[in-house]
């Protein structure tokens, strides 16, 4: 296993392990008795325990490694999945959520670090790659998880299988993760500005559409459209296949099209697919929605993080930290405000506000290109 390999089966057990509480959803706010509204606090916590987390995560880096650092946070995320499964109190859950959420912002931010000194190193593109293994590893999550409670397994015993093979992973590819990251430049803590400001609220945007697929899809399916509970992650898998599929052939497909085109085809493709699962009941249409959603949002991040590089507002050293935290918010607090919207009104109301925020990241893409060095392509 090479330095490319290793970074690629990271970004896989990132997706696997975020695609394994998509399916434990419905099972948690059934074991705690909670509401939306409820379960929207309680995703809160896994938000804030990212928020935490990430600030300080490129830090932690420069000083111990990537390697380090990695391996830890994928041990709090596997010590604190089982708990996920089977608590019964909301404390309880919320107290779990934060220290998985805590797992998971370190580990999003660190491997995103290593992702773009390996691209550096091999001086060419493989953003793209690295993220599409996400995409995988979600697909992977979604369908074995799937499976293991299709074939009667108990949630509990389905999430200890997954650990089981995450520590696999993880004991292969230990070796080429790097020991090092980028030196120290600039203050460790940095508030955005500037074009990366801008990089970050996309980012936020497309992390929050997927958030609200990862978080609200199964529930969506099985309470609003009365999908059996054992196939609630097909929403999230039809998701993730999509997004797979483009971000695996995203470097051509930028190349071909250039990279503002694919960002705006994106979000419009994303918005298209929210207005499908809010009006339609037929469950092939509802996975076309979902389908839609993953080719949208598939490649705009990878763009963005990409355009981090060449923005002149910031050092990349903070930059990166700074967009990646800014975004990873999304996904990670963004679907609690989804839940709220959801107890006060219903869960439909909360992919309009989803589709507004879509139509948002298509018109700031536009002032991207004249605040870039001169030069670079968008």
């Amino acid at each position: 296993m090479n330095e490319k390999t290793a970074t690629r089966t990271i970004f896989f057990v990132a997706g696997l392990v975020t695609a394994t509480w998509a399916v434990i959803v419905p099972f948690a706010r059934f074991n705690t008795s909670v509401n939306e509204g409820g379960l929207g606090t309680l995703l809160l916590c896994l938000g804030f325990g990212a928020m935490a987390a990430m600030p300080v995560t490129g830090m932690l880096t420069t000083r111990y490694g990537c390697r380090r650092v990695i391996i830890a946070a994928a041990i709090v995320i596997m010590l604190s999945m089982p708990f996920l499964a089977f608590v019964s109190t909301p404390l309880l859950l919320g107290i779990s959520l934060f220290v998985f959420g805590t797992g998971i912002g370190v580990t999003d931010c660190a491997m995103n670090v290593q992702a773009i000194l390996v691209e550096k190193k091999a001086q060419r593109p493989l953003m793209s790659g690295f993220h599409g293994m996400y995409s995988v590893g979600g697909i992977a999550g979604a369908g074995l998880m799937t499976g293991f409670l299709s074939s009667g397994l108990s949630i509990l015993s389905s999430t200890l299988v997954l650990i089981t093979l995450v520590l696999l992973l993880l004991l292969l590819s230990f070796r080429q993760l790097l020991p090092y990251a980028n030196p120290s430049e600039g203050p460790a803590f940095a508030v955005p500005k500037g074009t990366v400001l801008i990089l970050g609220l996309i980012c936020f945007i497309i992390f929050m559409a997927e958030g609200t697929v990862l978080d609200w899809s199964a529930v969506y399916l099985v309470d609003n459209r009365n999908v059996a509970e054992s196939l609630g992650g097909l929403g999230f898998a039809a998701f993730a296949t999509a997004m797979t599929a483009g971000r695996l052939t995203g470097d051509y497909i930028v190349a071909r099209l250039g990279a503002l085109a694919v960002v705006l085809a994106g979000a419009v493709a994303a918005m298209a697919g929210f207005v499908i699962i809010i009006c339609s009941t037929p469950v092939w249409l509802l996975l076309t929605g979902y389908l839609l959603i993953g080719i949208g949002c598939a490649n705009i991040v990878p763009v963005m993080f990409s355009q981090t590089g060449r923005q002149k507002s910031m050092p990349q050293t903070v930059a990166v930290p700074a967009v990646t935290t800014l975004g990873y918010i999304g996904v990670l607090a963004g679907p609690a405000i989804i839940g709220y919207i959801a107890h006060h009104s219903t869960l439909e109301h909360g992919f309009i506000f989803v589709i507004a925020l879509l139509f948002m990241a298509l018109v700031l893409s536009y002032s991207i290109r004249q605040l870039l060095k001169p030069g670079a392509s968008y």
